[in-house]
């Protein structure tokens, strides 16, 4: 019984996500956004989950959602170039196999600022590496960092 407690400390810690897995976790979200300027829908899909969604409000109105799918085909079909970034380095949280990216970034087309806003990305452990499950973002033109 003496030993119960320290067994529990040491439980505690090997439990905790390690560095290495949280920055797979990030570096999931900036495949995303790299597929996204490439507008490569086929990587994009490759690091979703089949019934991925994405949710996005703007200002006061009422937020949107769309599938994994749509979004996907929407990014490979824009003109121009797409570039989406952190501006800082996101927040992330990982419990087993389930992790959550939250941090605020802005977004350029064709080189010129359109936005900034906050994505908050839950992703899940899978046998080839983190998958995206939702991506829920605010659409902000005002308050934003360097703008």
């Amino acid at each position: 019984m003496r030993f119960l407690p320290l067994f529990l400390v040491a439980a505690a810690l090997f439990a905790q996500p390690t560095a290495s897995e949280e920055k797979d976790a990030v570096a999931a979200v900036q495949k995303l956004f790299d597929a996204m300027k490439a507008k490569d829908a086929a990587a994009i899909r490759a690091l979703l989950l089949p019934e991925a969604r994405l949710y996005s409000v703007r200002g006061e109105a009422t937020p949107s959602s769309s599938a994994g799918e749509s979004f996907a085909t929407q990014i490979a079909a824009v003109k121009g170039e797409l570039v989406e970034r952190f501006t800082a380095a996101p927040q992330v949280s990982i419990r087993g196999k389930m992790a959550q990216v939250w941090g605020e970034y802005d977004f350029h087309r064709d080189g010129k600022f359109t936005h900034c806003g906050v994505d908050t990305v839950t992703l899940f452990k899978a046998a080839d590496g983190w998958k995206i499950a939702t991506i829920a973002y605010t659409v902000e033109t005002t308050g934003c960092k360097g703008q």
